[in-house]
């Protein structure tokens, strides 16, 4: 192999399992500042591209209310604000990436792109934006007293969003228009910033980005979605995404999102595709097939069909669990990725998807056995799909040092990781020194102002 593999760490804000493991209950947790200081810290120690925390206003609901269920166990259930996070994260590190979620039903284009560019200010460049229409978007609508936007609608909007703050990025602020000339006492140049003017289906906005331009300007653009619409909008927009599935499906859905990035001339490597990797390891094969079996057996159908309901909308526990989905349960305006993989010709049967989401939830069969094993099944995988790295996810305890202590060592022995990482920019993390900009191919560079010319 010779790419180098960029690694990015899966975080959520919320609540690590140990809170329920005997002598480990008092241990710093979700609401505690030193716990994702030290997370983070972690992270940049072994030479991470990135910490990426998602987030969701939503929670598993059913029939328009709360699933008992996860408010008792916890289920896709209590969090903290990930973007409150990041400023203190940003101190704390130096070259690690940080890249959260906001969706783009909750917060409008301006809040964003304000947000986004003092973060990328305060990280020096390392910030990054997972752009998505939200999960559990029953939810969140309930919470904000809002309907639920049909599926294809939501990316629709999702378009505009990023449209508009792309404008407001890179076509508010020239490169030459921030002065700051203490002996003129000139701030900035009128002349080079203007106002956008945008009228979309969704948003408008006739105004300015009052926050001078960033180290990266825009930040670096992610993306988790895999249906069509999904892989549209990741095609479009979308430097880095984010995919589970098996084997096959990735590779079809990487293959796609290279083809349409083609089309829209991006070019095939424009979107670095990152699957998710859940490594399970041990000092023996059998050692580790036992941990892992122990685990899911310590999950209930009701955890998994919670888990389910939180992506979908479904209620899985309603359904003859000794044949496939049904149809009408299957249209949904929730979480398509998690309902059309189990659809079509072979599809499972409803206890096959409860057990499924028992062993593997959303992310995919694991990397099991011993280290060695593990890499190479990990290794394997990025050949069949011709992906770019991993998101990886937590241990079994919520967090990744295993993953630090035993998997990042290897990677590293195999001279398939970055010995360090190149620039100081996430996107240069991504895609090599001196490209802390979005690339002329991009659509957002479309809206930057001209240099001046003198005569």
């Amino acid at each position: 192999m010779t790419k180098k593999l960029a690694i990015g760490m899966f975080q959520n804000g919320r609540a690590r399992g140990t809170w329920k493991t005997p002598g480990r209950e008092h241990e710093p947790n979700f609401t505690d500042l030193d716990y994702w200081i030290d997370l983070a810290r972690k992270c940049e120690a072994v030479g991470a591209d990135f910490l990426f925390l998602a987030d969701s206003y939503g929670y598993p609901t059913l029939g328009g209310t709360v699933v008992p269920t996860a408010v008792e166990r916890d289920v896709q259930f209590s969090t903290v604000d990930s973007q409150m996070l990041m400023s203190a994260l940003a101190a704390a590190t130096s070259t690690l990436g940080l890249v959260t979620t906001v969706s783009t039903m909750a917060e409008k284009p301006p809040i964003v792109a304000r947000q986004y560019r003092t973060l990328d200010h305060l990280s020096k460049g390392r910030i990054g934006w997972n752009i998505v229409t939200g999960s559990a978007q029953a939810g969140s609508a309930l919470l904000f007293g809002e309907p639920l936007m049909p599926h294809d609608d939501r990316y629709a909007l999702a378009d505009d969003h990023v449209q508009l703050s792309l404008k407001l990025w890179e076509g508010c602020w020239a490169d030459d228009a921030f002065v700051r000339d203490a002996a003129t006492a000139v701030w900035a140049d009128p002349e080079r910033v203007r106002e956008v003017v945008h009228d979309g289906p969704f948003f408008s906005s006739r105004g300015v980005l009052v926050t001078p331009p960033s180290p990266q300007v825009t930040p670096t653009l992610f993306q988790a979605g895999a249906s069509s619409a999904g892989r549209e909008l990741a095609a479009t927009y979308a430097e880095a995404v984010f995919l589970a599935a098996e084997s096959k499906a990735l590779a079809e859905q990487i293959g796609d999102i290279r083809r349409r990035s083609e089309a829209k001339g991006r070019g095939r490597d424009a979107v670095k595709c990152l699957i998710a990797g859940t490594f399970r390891v041990a000092d023996t094969e059998e050692e580790a097939i036992a941990a892992h079996e122990a685990q899911i057996a310590e999950i209930s159908l009701e955890f998994a069909a919670t888990t389910y309901a939180y992506f979908t909308g479904i209620d899985l526990l309603s359904l003859d669990l000794d044949k496939p989905m049904p149809a009408r349960a299957a249209d949904t305006d929730n979480g398509r990725t998690n309902v059309e993989r189990f659809l079509g010709p072979d599809a499972p049967t409803v206890r096959e998807i409860l057990e499924e989401f028992r062993a593997n939830g959303v992310m995919g069969k694991p990397f099991l056995g011993t280290v060695e094993q593990a890499v190479d099944q990990s290794l394997a995988l990025i050949e069949e799909t011709d992906a770019d790295g991993f998101l990886v996810q937590p241990d079994p305890d919520g967090g990744h040092d295993l993953f630090f202590e035993k998997v990042m060592p290897e990677l590293r022995r195999r001279g398939v990781i970055k010995d360090e990482l190149p620039g100081g920019t996430l996107r240069e993390h991504l895609f090599g020194e001196g490209r802390a900009r979005l690339p002329e191919t991009h659509p957002g560079a479309a809206f930057r102002q001209e240099a001046r010319t003198f005569a």
